[in-house]
């Protein structure tokens, strides 16, 4: 797809930036005794406790409480955090270098849908593999759902962002791995970019912008 005429970027962080795997959380649960947790949470949709944990709506605690409602199970806070920050691994050297070099050019901004539990996760394998806890370096502003309030595919997420920086969503091109947050992106009118299995940011750059 060739997106001309584009001036900014907005990108998700799992499963773009970050290497991430859901299933390594979904067996992590599962060898806890949750043999259901895949119908509790997916790449494709999620229990409500997931979304209000991705709002901010529900803290660490409450998180762990309700896993163990839901599930019926007593499982220790560590086995539950360590299950839960499982699916997140590296993000490779190559796409911070891209992103570096693609800040020359457009204005960059980061649209992440996560929660309290996983952004300490996330520092830590930022400084641990680069040496920075963020990307404050290369994003313009970092948009965390729970730190805002609202969660992708909500169109209000997006039309946030653009009001927010002066953005005209003609001219914003939105990258996520997760075909339900395209969908609520163009909504907002902003153009997009589906991140298809198996793909990475180094393989569609440049050809999605020229």
């Amino acid at each position: 797809m060739a997106a001309k005429n584009i001036k900014n970027i907005i990108f998700d962080l799992g499963g773009v930036i970050l290497n991430i795997d859901y299933d390594l959380t979904i067996k992590a649960f599962t060898a806890l005794g949750i043999h259901d947790f895949k119908a509790l949470y997916s790449q494709a949709g999620q229990n409500h406790l997931f979304d209000r944990l991705d709002k901010g709506h529900v803290d660490t605690q409450g998180f762990i409480d309700e896993i163990q409602e839901l599930t019926g199970e007593h499982i220790t806070k560590d086995d539950i955090l360590n299950a839960w920050n499982a699916m997140l691994l590296e993000l490779p050297k190559e796409r911070v270098e891209l992103l570096e070099k693609l800040k020359e050019d457009y204005r960059l901004f980061l649209l992440s849908n996560t929660n309290e539990i996983h952004i300490p996760v996330y520092n830590d394998i930022l400084e641990d593999s680069h040496g920075f806890r963020d990307l404050a370096h290369i994003f313009e502003k970092q948009y965390y759902s729970f730190e805002i309030g609202m969660r992708k595919p909500d169109v209000e997420i997006y039309e946030h962002v653009l009001e927010e920086n002066g953005l005209k969503a003609e001219e914003t091109l939105f990258i996520d791995d997760s075909k339900q947050h395209l969908e609520g992106a163009a909504k907002a009118g902003l153009r997009t970019y589906w991140l298809k299995p198996g793909e990475t940011i180094l393989d569609v750059f440049p050809v999605i912008l020229y």
